[in-house]
């Protein structure tokens, strides 16, 4: 993808101040979504399949067995649970579900549940899939796809010139080569990182131009959350002004790409977000993330439908992976999933207004639905 602004030009808007310019520079990163993708919107979510224990080092992370937090624990979901998940996301209005794993990698054991959970998914319901299991391989890849996947995640986290203060126990060129795996097995990249690591403005104009060199499908962006007990845990949050800021400069660097505001946003940009999705955005992760609470799936909703871009679905089981309610694109109604379970559950008792007792959908809630640990670490004498 061709940048639209240089270089030298991004250095030069990275260091704008008066929220005015900001708003100027939002503008422009909107006529370019608009210009690219219309109305379209690409709403995801997520489950954390297996969770806690991780024996990486992302400085930013409180499952690292390394950092000295509480962590979210459970293992391998089974891939009815999965689909639980995925069903409520789809109740919630995702387009997308992504299915993540803690780690650089999956046991034979746990690979498996994951490839079973997503044709579960892929088979009944309407969502396009994603997953984020750390590296893999070629073989791995194809495995994935084959079950139902469409697009793989794999950040990059920051700048090259920076990823040694993020990382050690995973190298970039790992990374790399992950990313370049999917693309050999014929599915779609998604590929961003975090901000405010400690990075500097430079810094973030070196990884966004990496990213357009990668050329993923789409890129998420995260705003870090400091927790207590990481390696980036003493840090302040991000400047809301700032964080609309670069989010709009990284959409003029991949004016092609399908960008998603994830984790940090509620509470790094609280009520700017309507503005950073005005900066660019085509959709964001919505509800809840991999350990911490999100906007209630009706906010995410009103942030799009207010600048007038379209939330619907089209009834293709998420047959094209890229946004398939752009202007034009399909034709069709999009399926009532819940009106149809009910419907069902009416005829299955020869009562038409008998709805099939109560029917509740549960958000993904880390609040509730986890268990945390302190990790144990050795001791030195």
């Amino acid at each position: 993808m061709a940048p639209l602004i240089t270089q030298e030009e991004a250095h030069r808007l990275g260091a704008l101040t008066d929220p005015k310019d900001i708003e100027a520079l939002v503008e422009r990163a909107w006529q370019a979504r608009l210009e690219r993708f219309g109305d379209a919107t690409d709403m995801c979510s997520l489950v954390n399949a297996k969770s806690g224990g991780c024996a990486e080092d992302c400085g930013f992370c409180a499952q690292s067995r390394f950092a000295d937090a509480e962590t979210p624990m459970h293992a391998m979901m089974e891939p009815e649970q999965i689909l639980e998940h995925a069903r409520a996301a789809e109740a919630a209005g995702a387009h997308r579900f992504c299915m993540v794993t803690q780690g650089q990698g999956l046991s034979r054991r746990d690979f498996q549940k994951f490839l079973d959970g997503v044709a579960l998914v892929a088979r009944e319901t309407n969502l396009k899939r994603c997953a984020s299991i750390g590296h893999m391989s070629v073989a791995r890849a194809l495995q994935l796809k084959e079950a139902g996947v469409q697009r793989v995640h794999h950040n990059v986290e920051t700048a090259e010139s920076y990823y040694d203060e993020v990382a050690t126990t995973v190298r970039y060129e790992g990374r790399l080569r992950t990313i370049d795996a999917v693309k050999e097995a014929g599915l779609e990249t998604c590929v961003g990182g975090i901000l405010n690591l400690g990075e500097t403005p430079a810094q973030r104009v070196e990884m966004a131009f990496q990213l357009a060199e990668i050329n993923p499908t789409s890129v998420p962006i995260n705003l870090l959350i400091p927790k207590a007990g990481t390696k980036f845990g003493e840090r302040e949050m991000m400047n809301p002004w700032e964080a609309v800021q670069w989010v709009a400069i990284f959409r003029l660097i991949l004016p092609d790409a399908l960008f998603r505001l994830c984790g940090g946003r509620v509470q790094n940009l609280a009520e700017l977000q309507p503005l950073a999705v005005k900066a660019g955005v085509n959709g964001v992760m919505m509800g809840n993330f991999l350990t911490t609470l999100g906007n209630t799936p009706q906010e995410d909703r009103d942030m799009f439908t207010d600048l007038g871009l379209n939330i619907a679905r089209q009834p293709d089981n998420g047959a094209n992976p890229r946004p398939d309610n752009r202007s034009g694109w399909m034709t069709g109604e999009t399926p009532n999933v819940v009106e149809t379970y009910l419907d069902d559950a009416g005829r299955a008792t020869g009562d038409p207004t008998d709805a099939g007792g109560t029917f509740e959908v549960r958000l993904w809630d880390p609040s509730k639905q986890l268990r945390y640990a302190k990790k144990q670490k050795d001791k030195v004498a």
